[in-house]
C-alpha cells in the first residue's frame, strides 16, 4: 500500500449511483488514487455494507487503503483499512475499542485548534478544511488558505495532512502554493467526464517526480 499518501479520493454516494461504484472506483484507483473512503451519509448501514463490499476488493487488488466514513463497528465488520470521523463521531479511544489497535483512524479538523488536537490524541492522519465552500458540506464555512502552512508545520509534518474542501483543478495551484501537500478531491473527479484521467492529471500534480 501507499506509504506516503497525496491524494485521497471520496466514492460519495452523494454523486454516485451504486450501479457506478464499481466503476468509478475503478476509475479512480487507475487514475493514482493514494487512499479511498466510501461516504454515504444518509444512508442505512445494509446500504453502506452492501457498496464497501463491492468496492472493498477492487482497493486490495490495487493496494489502496479502503476506509469508511463514519462506522467503526461496520468498518471493522468489512475488514476496512480504517475509518474517518468527523468532530462529533466520538473519540479516537472509542473508534479503537471497536476497530482494534492495526485500523487507520482519521479526523475531520475544520481550524488549526482541531488540527493539533487530534495529533495530539493520536490519530493516523486529518481531514484540513473545508478551504472553499462546497456543497458537499453545505452550511460549514470555508476557513480559507491562511492557515495552510501552519498547519503543515505543526501537524502534517507528524502525520498526513489532507485539504480538502471545493477544491478543483482549477484552484489546485492556490492550494498547494500556500503550502499544501496532500489534498481530498471530491466532485470534480466524480463528475469529470473521463474520471480517470481527470485523477491521473491531479495525481501527478502532487507526486514528486520520482514517484509518478
Amino acid at each position: 500500500m501507499t506509504l506516503d499518501p497525496y491524494l485521497y479520493c471520496i466514492l460519495d454516494l452523494g454523486y454516485v449511483l451504486e450501479t457506478d461504484a464499481e466503476q468509478v472506483t475503478a476509475a479512480v484507483l487507475a487514475g493514482g488514487a493514494d487512499r479511498l473512503q466510501l461516504r454515504a451519509k444518509n444512508h442505512d448501514l445494509a446500504h453502506i455494507e452492501r457498496v464497501a463490499k463491492r468496492v472493498l476488493p477492487l482497493c486490495r487488488a490495487a493496494g489502496v487503503p479502503f476506509i469508511l466514513n463514519d462506522h467503526p463497528a461496520l468498518a471493522a465488520a468489512i475488514g476496512a483499512d480504517g475509518v474517518h470521523l468527523g468532530q462529533d463521531d466520538g473519540s479516537l479511544a472509542g473508534a479503537r475499542k471497536l476497530t482494534g489497535a492495526g485500523m487507520l483512524v482519521g479526523r475531520s479538523t475544520h481550524s488549526l485548534t482541531q488540527a493539533r488536537a487530534a495529533l495530539a490524541e493520536g490519530f493516523d492522519y486529518i481531514g484540513f478544511g473545508p478551504l472553499f465552500p462546497t456543497p458537499t458540506k453545505a452550511g460549514r464555512p470555508a476557513i480559507g488558505l491562511a492557515e495552510i502552512s501552519t498547519m503543515e508545520r505543526d501537524v502534517g509534518v507528524h502525520i498526513p495532512a489532507f485539504c480538502i474542501g471545493g477544491i478543483h483543478p482549477g484552484n489546485l495551484s492556490q492550494v498547494l502554493d500556500a503550502g499544501a501537500r496532500r489534498i481530498v478531491m471530491v466532485s470534480a473527479l466524480l463528475q469529470a467526464a473521463d474520471i480517470q484521467a481527470a485523477t491521473r492529471e491531479v495525481a501527478d500534480r502532487l507526486r514528486p517526480v520520482t514517484q509518478r
